[in-house]
């Protein structure tokens, strides 16, 4: 074939070509739904296990050896601090106190006699000085008194909540004998064991999340007020304490919890973990483009939580990842979106993905 021919013949081949090409519908936009990356509060949590005890804890016990006259609480009342729970015989103290009060009086009666003779020089200093050294002895007697009289009346030394009554009226009561128990349960501290590897990022003001079988899956958010002097030279590990919050009183001294401490508290970038691609060792995401059209980029992740992971590089906040139908897409694809702004199901966002198709 001529040489002519065969360039005429390539022309018109590339001209049908080309015709076909335009007269061929684009390609219709690949439905997706995407999410913005998002600077978030982000921590590394490490989880521990705790025992919970109250807040201040007392075994109320008598000072005295004496029978009981007069009981004032009941099982689990709240009282306030000051209150009287018991009373104990006291019948011979309030007749020493009857009688030291008359002490003080003529004492005090004999001193100002004295003290009116010596204004007048017609009594001697050192008889003043004998008197009154008699009225500071009548006082401190009857001081004495009414201490032990106190010790026969037992009161509630702050606020809280009392457990069981031990005894009855008429019982006698030794200072090793349990009369109840009283709990301050409005903060409860919470101990738990953490690894030393963690120790550098210890400090007071961490937050803690805390959950109890008996509570299913209520959480209580606390944070810690302490840690330990010591390591275990044994296990390795250090002691923390934690402050919780308990208005209610549901939470119990002797109650074992599952603790999240929140370490290393800090603002990252977040997307779902539903857009991350992995390939071999590599990650990556499809981007949406200024044109709403898919790229292909590599990120490096941090730290993962439920649904969530931490980007540490590839990525800046405000981009949009695709985290459903990136299966389907391929780098410079058009893309038809639904944004998820994180305030509806999936199941939402695939109905409104079915609702805008043609």
């Amino acid at each position: 074939m001529p040489l002519r021919t065969a360039l005429l013949l390539c022309a018109t081949l590339l001209a049908a070509a080309a015709a076909r090409a335009a007269e061929t519908p684009p390609q219709p936009a690949t439905p997706v739904i995407a999410a913005v990356v998002r600077t978030l509060p982000f921590t590394d949590p490490v989880e521990a296990l705790g025992t919970l005890k109250a807040r201040e804890s007392v075994v109320v016990t008598a000072n005295v050896t004496e029978t009981v006259s007069a009981i004032h609480f009941d099982d689990g009342q709240r009282v306030k601090k000051g209150d009287i729970l018991v009373e104990m015989t006291g019948a011979e103290e309030h007749a020493l106190i009857e009688e030291g009060r008359a002490r003080v009086a003529e004492a005090q009666r004999q001193y100002e006699r004295v003290k009116s003779l010596a204004g007048q020089r017609s009594a001697a200093e050192s008889l003043l000085d004998e008197r009154r050294r008699d009225l500071e002895t009548a006082r401190a007697a009857l001081a004495a008194i009414e201490s032990r009289l106190a010790d026969r009346l037992i009161k509630a030394p702050f606020d809280g909540v009392l457990g069981l009554r031990n005894i009855s009226v008429g019982a006698l009561v030794e200072p090793a004998n349990q009369i109840t128990t009283l709990d301050d349960l409005s903060t409860m501290k919470l101990d738990f064991s953490v690894p030393s590897v963690f120790l550098a990022d210890l400090k007071p003001g961490l937050a803690v999340t805390a959950r109890a079988p008996e509570y299913g899956d209520q959480r209580f958010r606390g944070e810690v007020s302490g840690v330990d002097s010591r390591i275990d030279p044994v296990t390795r590990s250090i002691q923390v304490r934690a402050l919780i919050p308990n208005p209610d009183g549901r939470l119990r001294p002797g109650l074992l919890m599952q603790v999240e401490l929140e370490r290393n508290p800090r603002q990252a970038l977040v997307i779902p973990e539903s857009a991350l691609l992995a390939l071999g060792q590599d990650q990556f995401v499809m981007r949406v483009g200024a044109d709403d059209r898919a790229e292909r980029v590599q990120v490096r992740i941090g730290a993962r939580r439920p649904g969530e992971v931490e980007i540490t590089d590839g990525l800046r906040a405000g981009d949009r990842v695709i985290t459903h139908g990136s299966d389907k897409v391929r780098a410079g694809q058009a893309l038809d979106l639904v944004l998820d702004d994180g305030t509806r199901p999936l199941k939402d966002l695939l109905g409104a993905r079915e609702a805008v198709k043609p």
